[in-house]
């Protein structure tokens, strides 16, 4: 799946999912060819948190796509979620005000879809 497609698809689950602020941060013009997007998004709790990147991992996962790695399961504060050319970050409301990923990428082109 093409690296636009995947980060719409992975927008949709978290929708559907009650993610809140989600965001798509265009990163191409300076992380291409290593990642082309990434995929922001609040979750109101830890178990929330687990919820959204389990219901993304196991969705891509019937459609033959895996990814690569996962960070922060455990205290689901902040989980990072790397399908290679997109990166998912999922906060708590603390870590995401706290962490400000949408300020340090504030240059590139950003989407809202919640």
């Amino acid at each position: 799946m093409r690296p636009k497609n995947l980060s719409k698809h992975i927008i949709k689950i978290l929708s559907e999912k009650k993610a809140e602020d989600i965001l798509l941060i265009d990163v191409r013009r300076v992380l291409s060819p290593y990642i082309s997007y990434f995929v922001i998004a609040t979750a109101t709790s830890e178990t929330h948190s687990r919820a959204l990147i389990d219901e993304i991992k196991q969705k891509l996962k019937k459609k033959g796509i895996k990814t690569s790695h996962i960070e922060g399961y455990l205290y689901g504060h902040w989980i990072l979620m790397d399908y290679i050319d997109v990166v998912v970050h999922i906060f708590l409301p603390e870590e995401r005000k706290y962490y400000g990923l949408e300020d340090l990428w504030g240059d590139m082109p950003t989407y809202r879809f919640s």
